[in-house]
């Protein structure tokens, strides 16, 4: 059974930082396109940025774009989300999802999600 573990969410001050990881097992990322997602209380989950199997194209919101990076290191088979210049706007659960194809989307059709991690930025 795949699974999805995300890790380093916590409370942040707002311009500060936060990198979150997602590792799975009985996947392999790098045949995967794997992107996160995040939702905030009341609102419904929404994606935030992704990455291709196999040629690392990436790709991500307008609200993020700019201030987080995606990006997967092969040998460790996980997806990090680095995120600078937080805001209380990027308070949410975040989730890392993947899929069985290569192919980025937006929608929230991945095959797999993780538990998520909580991702708190004070103002």
């Amino acid at each position: 059974q795949v699974q999805l573990v995300e890790s380093g969410g916590g409370l942040v001050q707002a311009g500060g930082s936060l990198r979150l990881s997602c590792t799975a097992s009985r996947l392999t990322f790098r045949n995967s396109a794997v992107g996160w997602f995040r939702q905030a209380p009341g609102k419904e989950r929404e994606f935030v940025a992704a990455i291709s199997g196999s040629v690392d194209n990436t790709y991500y919101a307008d609200s993020v774009r700019g201030r987080f990076t995606i990006s997967r290191d092969i040998a460790k088979n996980t997806v990090s989300l680095q995120m600078n210049s937080l805001t209380p706007d990027d308070t949410a659960v975040y989730y890392c999802a993947a899929r069985t194809s290569v192919i980025i989307t937006t929608l929230n059709i991945y095959n797999y999600w993780g538990q998520g991690t909580q991702v708190t930025v004070s103002s």
